[in-house]
């Protein structure tokens, strides 16, 4: 596979992992609520965060930085990578 090409698909894949997971935060439900209340997540104030739902988003969430990390450090390897072979 062309090194380029590798780049491309890291970056692209590093763009859309990082707006995915600016989304995920915001859906966290925090102390004063945030953009989950706004559609919906706010209804039962007792089953904020120990509910089904946000034991999924959490993993979600967590799965998704990861990707996005290994994204970022696989860009600056390439990077060093080419940088060597010129």
């Amino acid at each position: 596979m062309d090194l380029s090409l590798l780049k491309t698909i890291l970056q692209v894949l590093l763009a859309v992992t990082g707006l995915l997971l600016v989304l995920l935060v915001l859906l966290h439900r925090g102390k004063g609520g945030g953009l989950s209340d706004m559609f919906g997540g706010g209804v039962s104030a007792g089953a904020g965060s120990s509910g089904v739902a946000e034991r999924n988003l959490n993993r979600l969430t967590v799965t998704v930085a990861v990707i996005w990390a290994l994204c970022a450090i696989g860009l600056g390897v390439l990077a060093r990578i080419m940088l060597v072979t010129g």
